[in-house]
């Protein structure tokens, strides 16, 4: 079996758990927010696999920086 190695730089997508600590939000809220935002796709991308979320880094970090430009 070959083992991927991928650093943070090199990672194109976050989990709920680093959506929540980025966020600084419980856990059950961030799962009903990552699925009201997987269900309209904005204000950015979320990929639904199964029960897993995953959020595209662009997409999620685009969002943040339009939050922190308007603030």
């Amino acid at each position: 079996m070959t083992e991927i190695n991928t650093s943070e730089t090199e990672k194109k997508v976050y989990q709920a758990e680093e959506i929540q600590k980025l966020l600084g939000i419980g856990r059950s809220r961030t799962y009903t927010f990552l699925e009201e935002v997987y269900e309209k796709q904005e204000p950015f991308r979320v990929i639904k696999i199964g029960k897993l979320f995953r959020v595209p880094k662009q997409s999620f970090d685009n969002c943040l920086d339009g939050f922190s430009e308007e603030g």
